[in-house]
């Protein structure tokens, strides 16, 4: 068996793949590069190789660079360092480049849509390269330090130089000694006002064990839910996972494993502001658990609602949908425009979400807010046809019975909201079997400096 581990050589990187990678080869096999851009010539050395056809590997040494390198704006997450800032050595024009390079290629392999695609920065952010982050979660080391995940690892790292939060979010965090093992949750809300919330060690869960689909907290920041559907373990490499890049099946399962108990519902203790964060959103006040979910980006939320107001198109009396609803910020947009004599059906898993969306919608009585799972809610909604669905998955996507139980329903337009490009594509994918045409598209760079990156369609029929 092959195994490049430690080896050092140099490689010219080719394209951009999905995950914060170049593809580079060497001797017959494929190299994932991160650090490098695509055109260098670099010196890496492997950190990880598993057999089969494909390794992975840091860029240790830039030898010709791109004259789309700048210094990196991470300190943190440099070879062998976190996984926060995958872009940070790039221009702001040059990142969204590379990502629009693979939302392109995700929705060729996958979707067979052949569109160009411009990555576009949140409507009114001048945060380019740090300072948008409002939602900060950080592990805490033995030694009782808070700090960020080495990359594929569960090792801490007690660095808080990321520049990604906003000003003010990690104020004394690094002069502070908190629980070893700990999780800390740090908001600042749209009031400016900061929540610190310790969550008590995780209990272990087995590999067999899910996290829910979306749960009190959905992963959508850099620490997303993946695939939980792993293969058997035949002792044989997990041939599909290698050709996509992904991790084989073992890995998978023991990494779901980690994310279940990391996500799964634990002790909280307020340190600091009230544990109550609250937001706006085209004028409307929500209050919401610090620790549930809300978009990362101070500006994403706002956009993302402007959009689906703008598509939906919706006229008085009318029906919609809005599955994986969180607290109702696109319900609360959707109820505006069919007004009283029309409805809104809105389902998530998360109770305490839908609690806080509940109260923030009283004055809109006809929207329906359900705490379900969005596969069982929709097999109780008979022959209803809603005009409009808007769904926002977690990181996984909606996936075949979602996508295939809500098109049953014949709705007329469904505006898609996916934070991965793969699973984005899969599902457009669906959504074309099911006879919808891709309308309208855009993205966003609701994560500088990341590797990852928001879209949103519309597909009518």
């Amino acid at each position: 068996m092959t195994d490049w581990r430690n080896t050092t050589f140099e490689v010219r990187l080719g394209p951009p793949g999905h995950g914060g990678f170049c593809v580079a080869r060497h001797d017959g096999r494929v190299v994932f590069v991160r650090h490098g851009l695509p055109g260098e010539l670099v010196r890496v050395t492997v950190t990880e190789d598993r057999g089969g056809s494909f390794c992975r590997a840091d860029a240790i040494e830039i030898l010709e660079a791109s004259p789309d390198r700048v210094p990196a704006s991470c300190p943190v997450s440099g070879p062998g360092g976190a996984g926060c800032c995958d872009f940070s050595f790039a221009t702001p024009v040059a990142q969204r480049a590379l990502k629009a390079t693979v939302v392109a290629e995700q929705l060729r392999r996958i979707a067979g849509v052949e569109r160009d695609i411009t990555v576009e920065p949140i409507t009114g952010s001048a945060q380019e390269t740090g300072g948008w982050r409002t939602r900060v979660r950080l592990a805490v080391d033995a030694q009782g330090r808070a700090g960020v995940h080495r990359l594929r690892s569960t090792d801490v790292i007690a660095d808080l130089r990321c520049p990604q939060p906003v000003s003010g979010a990690l104020d004394g965090v690094a002069e502070r000694t908190w629980t070893p093992g700990a999780d800390l949750v740090i908001a600042i809300d749209g009031d400016g006002v900061r929540h610190i919330v310790e969550l008590d060690v995780p209990v272990p869960v087995s590999a067999g064990r899910g996290d829910d689909r979306r749960g009190s907290e959905r992963p959508r920041s850099n620490e997303r839910g993946g695939d939980r559907r792993g293969r058997r373990d035949s002792g044989r490499p997990d041939r599909r996972a290698q050709r996509n890049g992904e991790a084989p099946a073992v890995e998978r399962r023991s990494a779901s494993a980690r994310r279940a108990a990391t996500h799964a519902p634990r002790d909280e203790s307020v340190l600091e502001g009230t544990g109550r964060a609250v937001e706006y959103v085209a004028g409307r006040r929500f209050e919401i658990s610090a620790t549930g979910f809300w978009q990362a980006h101070h500006g994403a939320a706002q956009c993302y609602s402007d959009i689906v107001a703008d598509w939906a198109g919706l006229g008085s009396g009318e029906l919609a949908w809005d599955l994986y609803s969180g607290a109702g910020v696109f319900a609360a947009r959707l109820a505006e425009q069919v007004g009283p004599d029309g409805a809104v059906l809105a389902a998530e898993s998360a109770r305490t979400a839908v609690a806080d969306g509940n109260a923030a919608l009283l004055d809109l009585p006809w929207v329906d807010l359900r705490a379900d799972r969005v596969e069982r809610w929709l097999t109780e909604q008979g022959s209803a046809a809603p005009a409009v669905v808007v769904l926002d998955p977690p990181r996984t996507g909606a996936g075949k019975e979602v996508v295939s139980a809500m098109t049953e329903h014949d709705p007329a337009r469904v505006i898609h909201i996916g934070c991965d490009p793969a699973a984005f594509a899969r599902d457009l994918g669906l959504y074309q079997s099911a006879g919808y045409r891709l309308t309208r598209l855009r993205a966003f760079d609701a994560f500088p400096a990341t590797h990852h990156v928001e879209c949103v369609a519309l597909l009518e029929r």
